[in-house]
């Protein structure tokens, strides 16, 4: 109760695993241990590195089939830069009761310094109780 989205991101590939659905099993246009950095000679994927120096391929889905148009038919996407059809692609919203919540620096990067806008509300230790379980959450969307 009284947590707003302070941060919106996504993961190439999965971050968490989920046995069956996506894991190191999977499958998709890259394979598990596809990596981009900024040595990179491969211009066609250069623009998906981001704020890291090296981005890692996460874990892929079981339901990729390269022989499949719907999962390799190019796309004009309109709200999202540099994704790819097929790709597996984990989405995450933080949650905070600590937010900056209907203002317009409701939404921060990094995430951390949306959970943790306002001092006082989050609880690390013993005085007072430890509440982060209750006052911090993220929806998740694989």
């Amino acid at each position: 109760v009284g947590l707003c989205p302070v941060n919106v991101h996504w993961h190439l590939g999965t971050e968490h695993r989920s046995e069956g659905q996506y894991d190191e099993k999977g499958s998709g246009p890259h394979p598990l241990d596809f990596r981009l950095d900024e040595e990179s000679d491969d211009d066609k994927y250069a623009s998906r590195r981001r704020l890291g120096a090296t981005v890692r391929q996460g874990l892929l889905c079981h339901h990729y089939d390269a022989a499949d148009p719907k999962f390799t038919t190019e796309y004009s996407w309109k709200y999202c830069k540099d994704m790819e059809v097929g790709e597996t692609y984990e989405v995450h919203w933080p949650h905070s009761a600590a937010g900056a919540c209907g203002t317009k620096w409701q939404y921060q990067y990094p995430f951390y310094d949306g959970v943790f806008c306002k001092p006082g509300i989050l609880s690390l230790g013993d005085e007072p109780a430890f509440n982060v379980n209750t006052k911090v959450g993220v929806e998740g969307q694989v």
